[in-house]
């Protein structure tokens, strides 16, 4: 049996004039192939699309012209500094929301009248059934993509609100409204649940059912603590706070350091811009909560995603797939059916 000899090289750490006197001495003793590039993407791509295959094609030429085979590794292992600050992780953009609801809260707090004693253990539960929301939403990211987890999460806790309404709050709806309400929830569960490919699918599903579910009950519970309240914005408030104080626990427990630090290094505009917008957002959905029944105003915000479709078809250029059409049609169903109930 031959045996041949190799060695890892990383010419990109070096100065190129040792590079021809480097491949000399490898070829000198004895060895047969060079692995290079594993580690290079920031040399490769300084900046984003700004591309620089120069110094690979001549270090290939250098180790080939001594008589060397190159091994060439794919540079994924270590991403540019660009690259981490312009997509940071899924912890560090959860966290971001959690915690950038914050600054929004206290200036409400400040201008507005504390909520009534009444509130207090709405505000108390919304909280940690929050945690439990933040907890099964890092966990599902973490084996599955935000396009398959978000989908199945945000269409199945509608559906658990409006169980637990009817089935135990004696809710009495429409019946129009509540097959309404399931067809916009089956519209948008679809995009998440028909992936065959990925063969965690199941345990994906798994984790997402059960982040809806937080998300049904931080519903119901947030809609009538708000009523209690007359104020979304003074109940929100305070359960953001108070929801932004209890997360590190969980960040903790599952082990995440210095999260706080890296949302404010890799993660501002998160901060700033998605948790200000996330607290208005949802706030307003809140205020929907007091004016209307909790399940069809919850059906009707997550139907949002039948807009995203479109601006990935029109601006992004996205195909629209038969599934996508499925849902456009189910959330579109539901829509005009809640609108003639």
């Amino acid at each position: 049996m031959i045996r041949y000899m190799g060695v890892c090289y990383y010419p990109e750490q070096w100065c190129e004039s040792s590079w021809k006197k480097d491949a000399a001495q490898m070829a000198a003793l004895g060895i047969s192939f060079v692995r290079i590039n594993e580690f290079s993407w920031s040399v490769i791509e300084p900046e984003p699309n700004n591309l620089n295959f120069e110094w690979l094609d001549k270090i290939i030429n250098i180790l080939g012209n001594e008589g060397l085979k190159v091994v060439l590794g794919t540079p994924t292992a270590t991403p540019p500094s660009w690259m981490v600050k312009k997509h940071p992780d899924k912890v560090v953009a959860v966290s971001g929301i959690v915690f950038g609801h914050v600054p929004a809260s206290i200036i409400a707090i400040i201008l507005l009248p504390a909520p009534s004693l009444e509130c207090i253990p709405y505000i108390i539960a919304s909280a940690l059934i929050h945690q439990g929301y933040n907890w099964y939403l890092l966990s599902s990211y973490k084996i599955g993509d935000l396009t398959k987890v978000y989908p199945i999460a945000r269409g199945f806790g509608p559906l658990v609100a409006t169980l637990i309404s009817i089935l135990i709050l004696g809710l009495v709806l429409d019946n129009l409204i509540i097959l309404s309400i399931f067809l916009i929830c089956a519209g948008i569960m679809i995009l998440g649940i028909f992936d065959q490919k990925n063969k965690k699918n199941s345990k994906i599903i798994q984790y997402s059912l059960i982040t809806g579910f937080f998300i049904g009950l931080y519903s119901i519970v947030d809609g009538y603590g708000a009523r209690i309240s007359l104020s979304a914005i003074t109940y929100m408030s305070w359960s953001f706070i108070l929801i932004a104080v209890l997360f590190p626990v969980v960040l903790k427990i599952k082990k995440q350091k210095n999260i706080f630090k890296n949302v404010m290094s890799r993660g501002k505009q998160i901060f700033w811009i998605g948790g200000t917008l996330s607290y208005i957002i949802y706030i307003i959905v809140v205020w929907g909560f007091t004016k209307a029944p909790i399940p069809m105003v919850g059906a009707l915000r997550e139907s949002s995603i039948f807009f995203s479709i479109f601006i990935g078809y029109f601006f992004l250029k996205e195909r629209i797939t038969s599934t996508k059409l499925i849902s456009i049609i189910l959330i579109v169903l539901g829509v005009v059916g809640i609108k003639l109930a």
